[in-house]
């Protein structure tokens, strides 16, 4: 997979120098809490999931690191899947690993050049996204892209210690507007 290049933010495939970070972000509760399941793998493990195919649909392994355009070094991660083996949509899925840089709008580039990815190299109709009913932040960012809130899975999450709702986001190909060409 190419590099794809936003105003502020690139997003580029990882790479095996890459994968100490990312297993410090996944295995930090910090960074994948409170929202997500937390569940610490070993790093052979988490190295042999990072193997999975570009075009394995059901890999739930980052796509893409998220890196501020101006200043090297990766802030997160990007990646998507197809969450279901009969509809017709693949989840996009996002992480801002280094809090110094949340709330900045990298997350929100970053969802938008992977889901214009997404439009442009597929046939899928709709790219959905899900997040926990208490995570604003993550509701703010899929709305704020133009994807409607379709529904909420109730009791669908089970996470520190309790069951938690799901908030539903889609997007349909002719309701995607893509983003503006870097300048």
């Amino acid at each position: 997979m190419s590099p794809l290049q936003g105003p502020t933010v690139r997003l580029r495939p990882p790479v095996p120098a890459d994968y100490p970070l990312l297993y410090a972000w996944f295995s930090d509760p910090r960074v994948v809490a409170p929202y997500d399941r937390y569940v610490s793998e070993s790093y052979d493990g988490f190295v042999q999931s990072m193997g999975a195919p570009d075009d394995d649909p059901t890999s739930l392994a980052p796509r893409f690191l998220v890196e501020r355009a101006e200043v090297p070094g990766a802030v997160g991660v990007v990646g998507h899947f197809s969450p279901h083996p009969v509809l017709e949509t693949i989840e996009v899925w996002y992480i801002i690993g280094e809090p110094a840089v949340r709330g900045l709008g990298l997350g929100r580039e970053a969802v938008r050049l992977l889901t214009d990815h997404l439009f442009r190299t597929t046939s899928v109709e709709r790219v959905g996204a899900t997040c926990d009913v208490e995570n604003l932040p993550s509701s703010r960012l899929v709305e704020g892209l133009g994807f409607r809130r379709e529904g909420t899975l109730r009791n669908a999450f089970y996470h520190h210690a309790r069951w938690h709702d799901v908030h539903l986001y889609g997007v349909s190909r002719a309701e995607w507007s893509p983003p503006p060409s870097p300048t």
